[in-house]
């Protein structure tokens, strides 16, 4: 009996220990509470970008790692895209200085197209942007081979970057058809190189496409044309713009 009564004790004194070490933590606010996302078209810019000399040798998204890690963290986008996104807002403000683009926008493309990089379309085997800006392991879409609700594409770059010589697939962290990445892709990591798997080329790709026309994207009509020039379906362009509204607010993404 004596030591059952000890055994109790000793229970209900760690009970009065571990309740008097919680009583001593803020819980206030544990879940982060996200604003509500406006629907204006465009949507909102996004924090400002620092300027750095887009002109510069080697990979000038690095020079922005400063900036984008906070913002990485509130937003939850990876800090290598957010940087390629930023890059090539700069990159665009000096080529296009009218189209107005803001890394957002490129923020909500990213997100619908591949969650940033992340999404390869198998949950158990799922991208990463690595230190070089590739995204490992690549990300290649389906074959566009006129399949219900596909559309028919035949090879146009003998599987090159999607490594199918029948169809074209959309490839990258950006998803672009090879068709578009010959008539849109840039560099902009400084290798000399276009590659729509490397998230600067992709997004400065992206940006190129976005800016074609001689669009003006902080007007509404503009806006919307080019995102459905990315892909012309109005739910799409509804989930980006929430997207880019969400980034805008520097939250992630509801």
């Amino acid at each position: 009996m004596g030591c059952g009564l000890g055994v109790v004790l000793a229970v209900i004194m760690v009970i009065s220990l571990v309740g008097w070490a919680l009583s001593l933590l803020d819980f206030s606010n544990p879940i982060r509470q996200l604003q509500p996302v406006p629907d204006n078209v465009p949507p909102a810019a996004g924090a400002e970008v620092p300027g750095i000399d887009v002109h510069a040798e080697g990979r000038t998204s690095d020079k922005l790692s400063f900036w984008a890690e906070p913002i990485a963290e509130q937003t939850g986008i990876p800090e290598p895209a957010l940087r390629a996104y930023a890059n090539a807002e700069l990159i665009a403000r000096d080529a296009w200085p009218e189209c107005n683009l803001r890394w957002n926008t490129l923020a909500g493309i990213g997100w619908v197209e591949t969650r940033h990089g992340t999404y390869s379309g198998d949950y158990f085997n799922r991208s990463e942007i690595n230190e070089e800006g590739f995204a490992e392991p690549k990300i290649i879409g389906i074959a566009l081979d006129g399949s219900p609700g596909v559309a028919e594409i035949l090879d146009t770059e003998g599987g090159l970057l999607d490594g199918d010589a029948e169809y074209d697939r959309a490839v990258g962290p950006m998803q672009f058809i090879p068709e578009s990445w010959e008539r849109y892709g840039l560099d902009a990591n400084g290798d000399g190189v276009p590659d729509p798997h490397q998230i600067d080329d992709a997004a400065l790709g992206a940006a190129n496409l976005l800016c074609s026309d001689n669009r003006d994207l902080s007007l509404p009509e503009d806006w919307s044309a080019a995102i459905y020039s990315y892909n012309r379906s109005t739910d799409y362009l509804i989930k980006v713009r929430d997207a880019a509204a969400s980034y805008a607010l520097g939250q992630p993404v509801q």
